[in-house]
């Protein structure tokens, strides 16, 4: 219980500081403050457990700082990749997209973004590990314990909360698109939006991603589904009228023959 809620804590503290830099980065881009992450919590999980993994693996090779960034490259590299695909799955959404930047796999990994990985192993490693482990041996092991407990129970309340955002978009689109019966995905994005706002979780979710692709992506599966929907209806329809051709022409042959014997 000891080594798992120490690990836990650090988990808590590398997704914080994930989040913190997220914020800062895209405030910056902005130009105003954004509450950058999936969650309503101040964490971006995808931090933490790159660097748990980060250093669960590359302790051991902390002798050697060529090989602690170059598996630290490809150890995030693989956990970012994993988690896109991973979150398109189940909610139907690409929440980041690096097909514009150059050298990227699928769009959800990039060049542009490994390199820091190797870097941020690097400090993890040497700087960062160091220092936080040491201040969590100096807190007492029941209250760590405790804190481990409170702060798990917070992170899955969390989680629980901000998947019902996602079905709230969800929901918000199939009830827009019905309403308005439009083909036009601008229009429908407009108007989810101006709902999404009126309810605080919608407006933290748009203002953690304002380029909107979690929204377009469900738009875009909202349109498929109802095209393939209508598709399959067609198919059913031509089917039905192809055996009733089929029934007609196999009576009328039944009603020529039984007229020849007369």
């Amino acid at each position: 219980m000891e080594n798992i809620a120490v690990y836990f804590i650090i988990f808590i503290i590398y997704s914080f500081l994930g989040w913190l830099v997220e914020v800062i980065d895209c405030s910056i881009i902005e130009k105003k403050i954004v509450n950058r992450g999936f969650l309503i919590s101040p964490i971006c999980p995808i931090y933490g457990c790159g660097a748990i993994l980060i250093t669960l693996v590359l302790t051991n090779y902390r002798d050697d700082w060529f090989v602690v960034f170059c598996m630290a490259v490809i150890l995030c590299g693989i956990l970012e990749y994993f988690t896109s695909w991973l979150m398109e799955k189940l909610f139907h959404a690409r929440w980041w997209d690096y097909s514009k930047n150059k050298f990227n796999i699928n769009g959800r990994v990039c060049l542009e973004t490994m390199i820091p990985f190797g870097l941020l192993g690097l400090l993890i490693i040497y700087v960062l590990n160091p220092f936080f482990f040491n201040l969590i041996k100096m807190i007492p092991t029941n209250i760590a314990n405790i804190i481990s407990i409170i702060l798990f129970i917070i992170l899955i309340t969390d989680i629980i909360i901000s998947c019902k955002v996602i079905s709230k978009v969800t929901s918000t689109v199939k009830k827009v698109s019905q309403e308005n019966r439009k083909d036009n995905t601008n229009e429908i994005i407009a108007k989810v939006r101006e709902i999404l706002k009126t309810n605080w979780k919608g407006k933290r979710l748009l203002d953690a991603f304002p380029d909107l692709e979690a929204i377009k992506e469900k738009v875009k599966k909202v349109a498929n589904d109802t095209a393939e929907k209508s598709k399959k209806a067609v198919e059913i329809s031509k089917k039905a009228i192809e055996k009733g051709k089929e029934a007609a022409n196999k009576k009328l042959e039944y009603n020529k023959k039984k007229n020849n014997k007369k």
